[in-house]
């Protein structure tokens, strides 16, 4: 798309929004209506679209892409006009006969850079948000995914560009887009370039949200259900072929229960994949060649358990879990994204957060317990923007669950009303009454009054 015809476009929303359409709460239900017809009008082309891109397999484009903003749809359209209501809050005694509320207002302009793991649900979900705090969208998304993109142009097509635009292009693009003055960014992707969207921003102060990974500790302590534990574990880790910023990024495991657990984890893998993954219809592909080249010479470290085969030109890595790993080694000291597991035993639990310490603030930390005092401990010794005990990746369904990061895993939460919240300015307003007015505040100021005010903001 050439940067004229992007220009345009947002000459077009500015002047949309000017014209206050988008204040109708009716309005936005209206469009959040008809982009659910669409979605589901268009579901079977996404299906299609994402096996193509990297053999997704239709079970999970449902669970992880089409349904799960379909349900924060639901919940967004449920919910969307008592977000909007006006909020009062308490006013304190110092402001005698006046009243105080917070009244959700548009930002205006947002620009959506969505990545290319989940590219119809990273998209979809924040866009929603976005329209029900009433905004206009630029979407741009990665160039990745060349079929699942061609689908979602085609379905924002149906909406009016005023609201919704989706730009193609490459990077370029991308930091045309950015320098350009929105009211908002929201970002999804690597630390890397969140840090680069983030500089950019700053220079506009334009608000921002980095939904960004980091490495994702999952913790097997020694009394937990290993039968479940590594049933799931093998799920979350997998799904998606290991490509989520919540997939558990490697496991530490009580050495007194690391043989049968890793025993139990590839016996789930062989259950979920057959003997051989790499014909199996729901195992995904990795993103590109590159990616494979990654996770082949990360697997040069530790002892692999199963797995551990690769297909450059298949995009494949089978699901692999690597033992007897160093920190220092290369799978413990970056973000994997892929179907690469490493387990590490611990002998005591100081230790092991001795080890998560070491690896960053994360999005995700999973715990595996049945000890309601270590699970308390781990949720208050860890650092992370969410937590699962007893599963993994699931927090991540759910529009009750704002969802971010914390320090270098992301800054900003959305999902549910915490979206709507994210696209809003929560504008304070304080009204005073006219009946009369209390002549205390105005000088000259004598010590009677500045005794009783001393004493009224005591209260």
């Amino acid at each position: 798309m050439e940067k004229q015809e992007v220009k345009s476009i947002l000459e077009a929303q500015k002047r949309f929004i000017a014209e206050g359409k988008m204040l109708s709460i009716n309005y936005r239900i209206e469009l959040l209506k008809q982009l659910k017809s669409l979605i589901l009008r268009y579901e079977p082309e996404i299906i299609r679209s994402l096996w193509e891109d990297f053999h997704k397999p239709e079970f999970e484009v449902i669970v992880s892409e089409t349904r799960l903003v379909i349900m924060e749809l639901n919940h967004t359209l449920r919910n969307l006009k008592s977000w909007s209501r006006k909020k009062r809050v308490r006013t304190p005694l110092v402001h005698f006969l006046s009243w105080s509320y917070l009244k959700p207002q548009p930002y205006g302009q947002v620009l959506i850079l969505s990545p290319w793991n989940y590219p119809f649900q990273l998209a979809f979900v924040p866009l929603i948000g976005a329209i029900a705090a009433g905004n206009s969208v630029v979407l741009k998304m990665s160039q990745r995914v060349p079929c699942t993109m061609a689908v979602m142009e085609k379905l924002l097509e149906n909406l009016p560009r005023e609201i919704v635009a989706m730009v193609n292009g490459d990077h370029s693009l991308s930091d045309f887009l950015l320098e350009q003055k929105f009211d908002y960014i929201f970002f999804t992707g690597s630390p890397e370039i969140g840090k680069h969207v983030a500089k950019i921003a700053a220079e506009n102060l334009t608000p921002f949200s980095l939904e960004l990974g980091g490495k994702n500790p999952c913790l097997v302590a020694s009394d937990a259900r290993l039968d479940f534990a590594a049933k799931r574990i093998a799920w979350g880790k997998f799904l998606n072929a290991g490509q989520s910023c919540v997939a558990p990024d490697y496991v530490l495991v009580d050495r007194r229960i690391k043989s049968q657990f890793l025993f139990n984890l590839k016996n789930e893998i062989e259950k979920f994949c057959g003997e051989n993954p790499e014909t199996c219809d729901h195992f995904c592909r990795v993103i590109s060649r590159d990616n494979v080249r990654k996770l082949a010479l990360m697997m040069m470290s530790g002892t692999v358990i199963t797995g551990g085969k690769t297909n450059e030109d298949g995009r494949y890595v089978a699901p692999t879990v690597i033992s007897d790993l160093r920190i220092s080694d290369p799978a413990m000291q970056e973000e994997i994204f892929g179907p690469l597991l490493p387990v590490v035993e611990f002998d005591d639990l100081m230790e092991a957060y001795t080890i998560m310490r070491q690896t960053g603030k994360s999005l995700s930390s999973y715990i595996f317990s049945q000890n309601s005092r270590l699970i308390r401990e781990f949720i208050n010794r860890t650092e992370s923007g969410s937590v699962a005990v007893n599963d993994n990746v699931i927090q991540f369904v759910s529009p009750y669950l704002p969802f971010g990061g914390v320090g270098k895993s992301g800054t900003g939460r959305y999902h549910g009303r915490k979206s709507f919240e994210t696209f809003s300015n929560m504008r304070s307003v304080i009204v005073k009454s006219n009946l009369f007015d209390l002549p205390l505040r105005y000088p000259p100021y004598s010590r009677v009054m500045t005794r009783f005010v001393k004493w009224i903001m005591s209260l």
